[in-house]
């Protein structure tokens, strides 16, 4: 059974955060990169094929913080990281940092398959890109004026802020900073699926984290923190990176699996409320196993998220 899961990040989204307009938007955007994977799948392509898609079609639409819409840093630029990894042979790639990389889930993926590394940084990850020919962007490509108020807001307040929502493109004016917005938000894009020939595959994207300092990066590029695929399950995380890297949280959901023999269902629980939540890791997971099970994970109030089985109806979804 051929199956996918997308998420667009997880964090406080209340009700009252969005307006019904607002909240129309994105369960559009969710749909739309839903069905160009499912597409995909339902048509006989891989795994890889399928997530690296639906991440590019949320990394295209800048409601959320990766690609397009990507969180500004300190300096007021954006620097983004992306991982992609196969099951079945467990190769991976992953770009930290990029600044000019249209889609940065696919200089992830051309890491994995024309280079002998796992993880690339910038200024080497644009220029593995730009040799490619894959598309470059100019700052300009890069700006929402909602996320440029945001960095207002966190260089006010002298904090970085995780954001996983509330962007707008430049063609449309921005909305209020959210209603409901007490904490610094979490924001990644991913996908998992499961294809035809029972292979099963991850991808995550971000932006990082709005004011962020000193070229930091998060767990969304770091394989086995953010983002993992075996033969087992294939998971990708959104939430405060920090947390998901110390607790190594996408592995962990492999590894209880394989060595306390848990369905993906009871592993993605104790990662996500057992271990995350009690030291602060507010975020959630996306996962699938080799029967096409899906698990969507969170221990916040919200997180974006859809999935689609073979001969189901598509399920998207935004708060608990």
């Amino acid at each position: 059974m051929f199956a996918l899961a997308i998420h667009g990040g997880a964090g406080t989204i209340a009700r009252a955060s969005l307006t019904p307009a607002d909240e129309m938007r994105y369960r559009a955007a969710l749909e739309a990169a839903l069905a160009t994977g499912y597409d995909l799948l339902r048509d006989g392509a891989t795994a890889l094929d399928c997530v690296e898609a639906a991440v590019r079609s949320l990394e295209d639409c800048p409601l959320f913080n990766a690609g397009r819409g990507a969180v500004f840093t300190h300096e007021g630029h954006h620097e983004m990281d992306a991982a992609i990894m196969a099951g079945h042979t467990r190769l991976a790639g992953a770009v930290a940092g990029v600044r000019q990389v249209q889609n940065p889930i696919r200089a992830a993926r051309l890491v994995m398959e024309k280079t002998e590394h796992v993880l690339l940084a910038y200024p080497g990850a644009d220029e593995l890109a730009r040799e490619h020919g894959l598309p470059l962007q100019p700052p300009a490509y890069f700006f929402t004026e909602q996320r440029h108020q945001q960095l207002q807001e966190a260089l006010r307040e002298g904090r970085m802020r995780l954001d996983h929502s509330q962007a707008n493109s430049a063609e449309t004016a921005p909305p209020e900073l959210p209603v409901a917005d007490p904490n610094w938000k979490k924001g990644t894009v991913g996908a998992v699926a499961r294809d035809q020939f029972g292979n099963l595959a991850a991808a995550t994207s971000t932006g990082g984290m709005t004011n962020k300092r000193y070229a930091r990066i998060g767990d969304t590029p770091i394989i086995g923190a953010g983002t993992w695929a075996d033969a087992r399950c294939a998971i990708s995380c959104t939430g405060h990176g920090e947390y998901f890297i110390r607790a190594v949280a996408a592995y962990d959901v492999a590894c209880l699996m394989e060595y306390k023999n848990l369905s993906l269902e009871e592993a993605c629980r104790v990662v996500v409320h057992d271990k995350l939540g009690p030291d602060g890791g507010e975020g959630g997971l996306i996962g699938i196993d080799a029967a096409g099970n899906i698990s969507l994970s969170f221990n916040s109030e919200g997180m974006y998220r859809a999935c689609r089985t073979e001969g189901s109806a598509a399920v998207v979804a935004i708060y608990k």
